[in-house]
């Protein structure tokens, strides 16, 4: 399958909107995203509705809907879109999701005779605030990235980094969905037991080895029944959209508890999404050929189709940026510290939800899936504190003088995401930020 079969008339890239920001050179809402979110006016009692962002605004689809000037399925949709929470839009299916992004983008292109209505359902984005998108039932971590797995591994197991079963399973583990939060929502350093490597007992405190985890977070629309497994030649169709994802982890919680069940309270404390679904469809343009070394095992049948070859990675920029409480009190801009692509990953999103049903599990609309670390093959390309600085040996220095070898009380990491190539137009994720407080 090629990637123009799966392109329509929304990801043009000479289209432009009526809402003059969203034409902007590296806007992250050009008409060709249009990603969801849930929100309301700051400060207000309004109640929190669905919204697209086109520019630096966003479209209210409740005041749409109460416009009545959609019919058929895309009303319909807009409906759903109406509330607090988007499980029941999501849950419709691709034919409603492309509905209505396709009705968007015809109402939000310039010339439109909808732009006189329209207009007044814009509401800035700087006077927003966020919810989550959805009622997220179930999470699963899932851990994709090789370069992660193993870089890690060597820190965690010197004599045995990546484990056999990696190159044949995509790993994952159940993750606590109530502890993840809107990007903005700051959260305390966890406090747990811990045991250093000299120490002959474990002791109870603060974490004292925060770190941050550079994530995709994917969402699922249409679930599935109970004993049915998803083929993957339809995996991508059950597949709403992904946002970027803050997976804090407490690296020296981890350490002591990890083994023989895996993390636990060293990643249940915090977890940050960006506020911006981006559909599936918006992302075609930007899907590519997925490879597996012919020195590894391939995959098992039941993870392998044609299509996920052609099409089964993302070219996705990833990026993390870190502004210090001294940075932000000097009025000095966030720093990168890494950069890596989702197209690294060793497994594919399409892979992650085959294995995730293969055994008769049941997902469910608004279900979330968390890439795992996305690092790539190169040092400054780690998604991790923990890689950066190698396990806290190597710290890292940032512009002002400061360095880090893990996260301090008052850090604040700033995550961004975006698709860019020739030949379509460049889309974005928005932010997802959260700053760290200090320990009860």
């Amino acid at each position: 399958m090629s990637n123009t079969s799966l392109l329509n008339e929304t990801h043009n890239p000479a289209l432009r909107s009526w809402v003059e920001s969203a034409n902007v050179e590296n806007c992250d809402f050009p008409i060709q995203n249009l990603p969801f979110a849930s929100f309301k006016t700051k400060a207000s009692d309004e109640e929190f509705r669905g919204g697209v962002a086109i520019g630096n605004q966003v479209l209210d689809l409740q005041a749409v809907f109460a416009l009545n000037v959609f019919e058929g399925d895309v009303q319909v949709a807009l409906e759903a879109c109406s509330k607090a929470q988007l499980n029941d839009f999501m849950s419709m299916g691709k034919h409603f999701w492309s509905a209505l992004r396709q009705a968007l983008s015809q109402a939000l292109t310039q010339g439109s005779a909808l732009e006189v209505k329209l207009i007044d359902c814009l509401v800035a984005q700087d006077s927003v605030e966020y919810a989550l998108p959805c009622h997220i039932g179930d999470y699963t971590d899932f851990y994709t990235s090789i370069h992660h797995a193993t870089s890690v591994g060597k820190k965690f197991r010197p004599d045995n980094p990546l484990l056999p079963n990696y190159k044949w399973v995509p790993i994952g583990y159940h993750g606590r969905s109530s502890s993840i939060e809107v990007s903005g929502s700051d959260f305390k350093r966890p406090k747990g037991q811990t045991k250093a490597p000299t120490a002959t007992e474990p002791s109870f405190g603060p974490c004292k080895r925060l770190d941050y985890e550079l994530e995709v977070g994917v969402f699922i629309g249409n679930g599935n029944d109970l004993g049915e497994p998803i083929n993957i030649e339809h995996a991508d169709d059950h597949v709403f959209g992904i946002c970027l994802f803050n997976d804090w982890s407490a690296r020296d919680i981890q350490g002591w508890e990890y083994q023989p069940l895996g993390p636990f309270l060293s990643k249940s404390f915090a977890s940050t999404i960006s506020p911006w679904i981006v559909t599936s469809e918006a992302l075609a343009p930007y899907k590519t050929a997925w490879t597996r070394d012919l020195a590894d095992p391939q995959p098992m049948p039941y993870l392998e189709s044609q299509q996920n070859r052609a099409q089964g990675s993302l070219d996705l920029n990833l990026q993390v940026l870190i502004a210090t409480e001294a940075m932000r009190k000097a009025e000095q801009a966030a720093v990168q510290l890494s950069q890596s692509n989702f197209k690294d990953s060793y497994w594919t999103v399409a892979q992650m939800v085959t294995h995730h049903t293969v055994n008769g599990c049941n997902l469910r609309a608004g279900d979330m899936f968390g890439s795992g670390t996305q690092s790539g093959p190169n040092p400054e390309e780690a998604g991790s504190m923990l890689e950066l600085s190698n396990a806290g040996s190597e710290p890292i220095s940032l512009p002002n003088g400061e360095t880090r070898t893990f996260l301090e009380d008052g850090d604040c990491v700033i995550m961004t995401g975006w698709c860019k190539k020739d030949g379509a137009a460049r889309i974005g994720f928005g932010e997802v930020t959260a700053t760290i407080l200090p320990a009860s």
